[in-house]
């Protein structure tokens, strides 16, 4: 079956670094999109990074400059590099699968993992 397994969060002071990663399986991993989404306390779940099967990315501009995410096609994981983190990063931080073919989609999610920015 599908699986997306986050592992990597937890407490860092701000302008600390963090790198996240995502561990997929039961899916042709190199054909979908990879995203890392996040959601804090009482707010909507945002985008913070996502990359295509072809290596490209985009980011919101709150994290621009200071997220990286990149993608191992053989190890079938998503990696996100956070440095400079700030306390508004705190959240729990969530992997993401999707594939848009034609009307159909397959879209699957991680159970996420806690990442605490605080001194």
């Amino acid at each position: 079956q599908v699986q997306l397994v986050e592992s990597g969060g937890g407490l860092v002071q701000p302008g600390g670094s963090l790198r996240l990663s995502c561990a997929a399986s039961g899916f042709t991993f190199s054909i979908y999109r990879m995203g890392w989404y996040r959601q804090a306390p009482g707010k909507q779940r945002e985008l913070v990074a996502a990359i295509t099967s072809g290596g490209s990315t985009n980011y919101p501009d709150s994290v621009k400059g200071r997220f990286t995410i990149s993608r191992d096609n053989v190890k079938n994981t998503v990696y996100l590099q956070m440095n400079s983190l700030k306390p508004d990063d705190t959240a729990v931080y969530y992997c993401n699968a999707n594939l848009v073919q034609g009307r159909y989609e397959w879209d699957y999610w991680g159970r996420g993992t806690q990442v605490t920015v605080s001194s």
